[in-house]
């Protein structure tokens, strides 16, 4: 699983409530779950485009590291509803 990093695709933002005297925070969402190569050099940065082609500009980088964790599945647990099924086609060829 080496030069694989875990990355949010998230949801537009979501405002939450607040309480009285206290602003508001804006959450975003998990929408989907891809694996991009790692950038040249930097094994902790992802490269342009995910593993099914999707520009990473705007994603988030995920703490989650496949090759600390040999034998689990590539993507976080609390994720497995939400990962790109195409992603991980290409991980399992």
């Amino acid at each position: 699983m080496s030069g694989i990093v875990v990355v949010y695709e998230l949801d537009k933002a979501v405002a939450t409530p607040s309480s009285p005297g206290v602003p508001g925070s804006e959450e975003r969402p998990v929408h989907r779950v891809h694996a991009a190569p790692a950038a040249p050099g930097v094994p902790a940065v992802s490269g342009p485009r995910t593993l099914c082609g999707k520009d990473t500009f705007a994603m988030a980088t995920a703490r989650w590291k496949p090759t600390e964790r040999p034998g689990e599945p590539w993507y976080p647990a609390e994720y497995a509803s939400v990962i790109c099924p195409d992603c991980d086609a290409v991980i399992e060829t």
